[in-house]
């Protein structure tokens, strides 16, 4: 169960989505003709995250769950031996115009814009206009960072904004509407938009904790050391010269690229109002760009880190990049492993868009999968799963679970009406309904009217093998001989009524 934007819960899907009756329509960048297999290979693939010990593994087709998922619209580029190896387009772009998605797409790339953000910044510092390691008031003009008992203790820098660890609020941004006037970053920053102030509630350095608001800080930043509105200077500094040509921070986006633009779609697969939303926010959710494009970042990543010179950055400056800090991160990208097996990458969500960009510094490959539904974060996953297995690239593997037997009695004690501890607004009281059939623990919720089927790890531990989630029950803190369900760690919900098996 995840919480939407909308403070909706989402169980498994029911309803067929009607918009993708259609076959899904497709574009390809151009590529050798046995290259062909391998899509196709890829596209009937793909794999969800758990796997059941002893049964036969599920494979899916592309269309099928872009159809299960609510997902209009889907891009994907791969890398591989140092190039782009192949980039399709799936679906619809645009429902209005029945624009299908091609690889010249745009997409929003949502927190994926954050590691190519910091490249502008890091540009700036290997031309000593800025330092890691200095207080960024030093460097900021139009706003500065509060000072209070924190900051007293510990300076605010830009090593610490770009690997989340300044100790600065607001995780992330929903963004405007286009009926809404759309406030300057200077607004965002004193909580003057729909979020609250950036401030540092922390000691910077002490922690980690993901910063939407400490990305801001350096936009702002980056504007006022360079003296050129973000989205110019990315442009010039960056995205141009790595041969991004399909990308831009252009926030609100220019009206010339509107019908390359993908909508947006929410949870049930309907047009967000507006189409879009937009993002003064632009370090850290602005960018509009490609797969593809998202592929030539990766590649000068790779040739950099390898030492090449006369590139965008200095090689020196990538290998501090990719350097490990607090939580594992770098200088904008997240990492992982080590050695010659080091992976960079970033996931991004923004209203109606939900994306994944994961490569290998040292071995010349990596996958990116961009969509344009709220819905399309378990689609992404199986993709990156199809494509992982595909390569034998070891990135992304359905996990393997021991599903155990439990008694009629031990089902049923935990069959019932289920109320969630915090009221959601616009909801009231949230109430699940579970009750008992073939020995699985059936979750249905009527909010939504879907459904999520639990299959025991053990008598107390349950999962749901199509997505992932966990649920763990205890004897409830409230009721004596009741129950109360811990899902993902995240919702606690208490049995409030007794109920029954299906079959019954």
């Amino acid at each position: 169960m995840k919480a939407a934007d909308s403070c909706y819960f989402r169980f498994l899907p029911v309803i067929v989505y009607s918009l993708i009756c259609l076959l899904v329509t497709s574009c390809t960048l151009p590529h050798p003709v046995d290259i062909s297999q391998e899509i196709q290979a890829i596209e009937n693939g793909l794999l969800p995250p758990i796997q059941v010990s002893g049964d036969t593994l599920t494979h899916y087709s592309m269309e099928d769950r872009m159809e299960y998922y609510h997902v209009p619209g889907v891009s994907i580029a791969i890398v591989k031996d140092g190039k782009i190896h192949w980039a399709k387009g799936y679906g619809i772009a645009n429902a209005q115009s029945a624009t299908p998605v091609d690889t010249a797409t745009l997409f929003q790339a949502g927190s994926i814009s954050k590691p190519l953000a910091a490249l502008g910044a890091l540009k700036l510092v290997e031309e000593d206009r800025l330092d890691l390691d200095t207080d960024v008031n030093r460097y900021l003009k139009s706003w500065k960072v509060p000072e209070n008992k924190f900051t007293d203790q510990s300076k605010v820098t830009l090593r610490l904004l770009l690997t989340h660890s300044a100790g600065m609020t607001v995780h992330g941004f929903p963004g405007y509407a286009q009926s809404d006037t759309m406030p300057s970053l200077i607004e965002v920053l004193n909580g003057q938009g729909n979020t609250p102030p950036v401030v540092v509630d922390t000691v910077p350095g002490s922690r980690w904790r993901y910063s939407g608001g400490g990305y801001s800080v350096m936009q702002q930043m980056v504007e006022d050391v360079a003296g050129l509105p973000f989205t110019q200077f990315l442009d010039d500094s960056i995205l141009r010269p790595l041969g991004m040509h399909n990308s831009t921070y252009a926030q609100p986006l220019i009206a010339s690229l509107h019908p390359q633009a993908s909508s947006a779609y929410d949870r049930n697969g309907e047009l967000i109002e507006g189409l879009w939303h937009n993002y003064p926010e632009k370090a850290a959710a602005g960018l509009w760009t490609t797969p593809a494009d998202l592929s030539r970042y990766c590649l000068a990543v790779q040739r950099i880190a390898g030492g090449a010179t006369g590139e965008v950055l200095k090689p020196e400056t990538i290998r501090t990049m990719l350097t490990k800090h607090l939580n594992d991160w770098g200088l904008g990208p997240a990492l992982r492993w080590d050695g010659d097996s080091l992976l960079f990458g970033h996931g991004g969500k923004n209203a109606g868009f939900s994306n994944n960009m994961l490569a290998s510094v040292h071995q010349g490959y990596g996958v990116i999968v961009m969509t344009n539904a709220d819905q399309g974060v378990d689609l992404m996953n199986e993709i990156m799963r199809s494509v992982s297995a595909y390569y034998q690239w070891g990135i992304s593997n359905p996990r393997i679970v021991e599903i155990t037997q439990l008694t009629e009695a031990q089902l049923n004690r935990l069959a019932g009406s289920y109320q969630m501890d915090r009221q959601v607004p616009g909801i009231g009281d949230y109430v699940v309904e579970l009750s008992i059939k073939d020995g699985k623990v059936l979750v249905y919720d009527p909010n939504n009217k879907e459904t999520n089927t639990l299959s025991p790890l053990g008598e107390w531990k349950f999962i749901d093998v199509n997505t992932g989630d966990e649920v763990v029950f205890a004897p409830s803190g409230k009721s004596p001989g009741l129950f109360q369900l811990n899902w993902n760690n995240q919702f606690v919900f208490y049995q409030t009524a007794r109920g029954g098996n299906l079959d019954e």
